[in-house]
């Protein structure tokens, strides 16, 4: 996980869960489209805080994304990387159907700064 810088500590954390039906046979294909776009979100997203996709189990053609981000301007920076951009050019042809959930994060763990630090204890 990255640290983010204090100022943003304070700002909601922003997040989708993605529900992709791939089209028949498209799995392979998609699964290393996905993982370019990985790459190249882990080397140039310092605001993306999460971004994990996973397979369905039982559902061998379904991939559910976790997206979890600094603050909705995060998504909006992600979503315009040449990386996702290209992602998004080309995913219609791996899939059928697309389902999108907006999140709010209320609390959590494992996650870097998600609440304002409290005083320092020595």
């Amino acid at each position: 996980m990255r640290s983010v810088p204090n100022e943003e500590v304070q700002v909601s954390r922003f997040g989708l869960v993605v529900r992709f039906t791939l089209r028949e046979g498209q799995a392979e294909a998609f699964d290393a489209l996905m993982r370019e776009t990985v790459a190249g979100i882990a080397e140039h997203e310092p605001r993306t805080l999460v971004y994990a996709v996973h397979a369905l189990e039982g559902e061998p053609d379904v991939r559910i994304f976790y997206e979890l981000y600094t603050s909705e301007a995060a998504l909006a920076e992600h979503e315009s990387q040449p990386t996702t951009r290209r992602f998004l050019d080309s995913v219609g042809e791996h899939v059928s159907r697309v389902e999108v959930q907006r999140l709010h994060l209320v609390t959590g763990t494992g996650i870097t700064d998600t609440v304002a630090p409290g005083p320092q204890h020595t």
